[in-house]
């Protein structure tokens, strides 16, 4: 791979000047930028960055939401040599103070007033940043700090710059070699401090490029960045692949119209994590469940057949006349509709990865005719390590490992993986490089798994967080948390779940509910609530939490190596797990140590038998406000059933 980014962007300005590159929706307009628009704007901010001191081999963080100047930035910062962080825009100040010390930061191009006063509010603990852009000026007028400006005046110096010197900017393009670092994205500090995982342009390229491959991507493809750019999967997709490809990038107005515009664009090429997917499913069943009775009738009836002939059809499997023509009539009246109502009636290709997808929800999709695949990979991956074929996308697996990877397992079952895609390491940080990065170039994943007979690979859960029930009637047996609550979260009331059993003689669950979901339930059957806390805590909110639970237990019965991890006990916390409450990371993984310390007194009752328990905590509100919460939370026992030997 010997090309660059910079180098790729002027490719496509060359080739196919007038073509559109990106869009943006502005005030209700979708907004073109073409290839040769974005090459001019890159060039006129990487000779302001140049002027204003940014250095080959530095670094510069860029903070926001998808927007063309945002990757215009990044691309500008590259040319020059310099190294782009994204860091999440949704992130405290607090968060971003150790990311800007550990790469001596002293440029930042911030999104808006929001990210400017974060910066503003942590400037003192970080006496280095010299420059801040903005993009958005609302707000901002009567600002008067040093070092801030924006992005329009970096820009216009740029030009200036530029039109000086003609030839500059495809010389310091020329520079830049594939080996050269390309970003670095920093992980999410569930342990301790984020690390800097450190990428080239070639490892970012070549992972790109190899996914493109499996999936004959072209630069046809229509796709909308929603997702945060400080995220490697949202990098990978609307970054490394769209200059890979040279495909349409289409940034929505903002996070609440993003299910309209996804409509609008109708993308060919969408990517999310299950949480997502999760949370489109829900809404379909709160409308369906709004409906009249003729209506829920009528798509109970075509989703039973969905689920018997669509993943056949799916995955080209032979399927009888009726069958067909049964599916034909519900595509017509249930599946087409409900795809177009999703934004999903052109997807060629969908992908789902980040964690564990639950079965059902994986199928639901697929048997509406959305292809929707996972896939497997990390940070320091470059994302692509194993991809799920067409017509060879299982539930229970990520796929076959896609080209250049190789896969190997240690003896205790995790997976290595030897890959070009691999980073360089972890940026001033040898030590956490060698624990995961062998001599010989084998990176440790974390996570436990193996290949199947077809060599899909399957992932049972985190090497560190396998376990094994210990005393009881189940002593002995394997207990994966996370294969635990992938399966109770499809059920469309229920949003997050911890589970706990590993050294212990059961496995106990705290769970929050989807808050719009059960309100809907709730509301129509007339049940009165006075908010979140008041509704998790009802009576008949128990017991529609507990005939979940209770299905999952039934399901994992009949799992010879899982029935040992049935719930015996749960509980519904009386507030949503928060990352601003340090419960979650920014990529909504559950933070499963932390949360059992902060609610050492739930974890205890459940395994105590008490029927109810009193806790008190403190949590961050909206306003950056802190404060405390406090409420007496009922505890109860879900039926658990004798193991099954699965059918033949």
């Amino acid at each position: 791979m010997r090309t660059t980014f910079p180098q790729l962007l002027l490719k496509h300005a060359s080739e196919r000047p007038a073509a559109p590159a990106m869009r943006e929706k502005e005030y209700g307009i979708w907004q073109a930028h073409s290839w040769s628009a974005l090459a001019s704007l890159v060039e006129q901010l990487a000779a302001g960055l140049h002027q204003a001191g940014l250095a080959r081999g530095e670094h510069m963080v860029v903070i926001g939401t998808n927007r063309p100047r945002l990757y215009a930035t990044m691309l500008a910062v590259q040319s020059l040599g310099a190294i782009p962080i994204p860091l999440y825009q949704d992130a405290v100040g607090a968060e971003c103070v150790f990311p800007l010390n550990n790469a001596e930061v002293r440029f930042a191009m911030v999104e808006d007033q929001e990210q400017v006063d974060k910066l503003m509010e942590i400037r003192s603990s970080c006496p280095q940043i010299s420059n801040i852009y903005y993009d958005d000026p609302r707000g901002l007028r009567k600002y008067d700090e040093p070092g801030l400006d924006a992005l329009d005046t970096l820009i216009e110096a740029g030009q200036a710059f530029a039109s000086q010197n003609p030839s500059w900017f495809r010389d310091e393009v020329a520079k830049v070699q594939s080996g050269d670092v390309a970003a670095m994205f920093f992980t999410s500090g569930t342990t301790g401090n984020p690390k800097g995982v450190v990428h080239t342009h070639a490892s970012l390229l070549d992972r790109a490029m190899a996914g493109a491959s499996f999936d004959k991507l072209t630069h046809a493809e229509e796709v909308l960045a929603y997702l945060p750019p400080a995220w490697i999967g949202q990098n990978i997709f609307s970054y490394s692949q769209w200059l890979a490809c040279g495909y349409v990038v289409n940034c929505p107005e903002s996070a609440a119209t993003v299910t309209i515009d996804l409509k609008e664009i109708g993308p060919t090429y969408y990517f999310a994590p299950p949480r997502v997917f999760e949370g489109l499913l829900t809404s379909v069943m709160i409308r369906m469940e709004d409906a009249g009775s003729l209506k829920r009738k009528l798509f109970a009836a075509c989703m039973n057949v969905a689920k018997r002939v669509g993943p056949a059809l799916m995955d080209g499997s032979a399927v009888s006349a009726l069958d067909r023509l049964q599916y034909a009539i519900g595509d017509l009246l249930i599946y087409g509709p409900l795809r177009n109502t999703l934004g999903f009636s052109r997807v060629r290709v969908a992908y789902t990865a980040g964690e564990a997808i639950g079965p059902d929800l994986f199928t639901f999709y697929r048997s509406i005719g959305i292809n929707l695949k996972q896939l497997y990979g990390s940070t320091e991956t470059a994302v692509f390590v194993c991809l799920q074929p067409d017509h060879e996308a299982r539930a229970d697996t990520v796929g076959v490992p896609c080209a250049g990877v190789e896969i190997k397992l240690a003896d205790n079952g995790e997976i290595l993986v030897k890959s070009p895609g691999l980073f360089q390491g972890y940026y001033k940080n040898p030590a956490a490089t060698a624990e995961v990065l062998t001599a010989d170039g084998w990176y440790h994943t974390s996570d436990a798994g193996f290949l199947d007979a077809h060599g899909h690979l399957k992932i049972i859960d985190r090497v560190k967080d396998v376990g094994r029930i210990k005393g009881g009637v189940n002593d002995g047996a394997m207990f994966a948390p996370k294969y635990v609550e992938n399966k109770l979260k499809f059920f469309t009331y229920i949003k997050e779940v911890v589970a706990y059993g590993d050294g212990r003689e059961k496995v106990c669950v705290m769970v929050n509910i989807d808050f719009d979901a059960v309100g809907n339930w709730a509301e129509r059957r007339n049940l009165s609530y006075a908010g979140y806390s008041d509704l998790a805590q009802k009576p008949e909110v128990y017991a529609l939490i507990k005939e979940c639970v209770e299905k999952v237990n039934a399901d994992l019965s009949v799992d010879t190596l899982l029935a040992g991890s049935q719930v015996s006990r749960f509980l519904v916390l009386h507030k949503e797990l928060d990352a601003d409450d340090g419960e979650l990371t920014r990529t909504n993984k559950v933070k499963r140590g932390f949360i059992a310390d902060k609610y050492k007194a739930l974890v205890d009752a459940l395994y105590e038998g008490k029927t109810s328990q009193f806790i008190e905590l403190q949590v961050k509100f909206e306003d950056g406000r802190t404060g405390s919460v406090n409420a007496t939370l009922k505890l109860d026992d879900a039926k658990t059933f004798a193991p099954l030997k699965a059918a033949a």
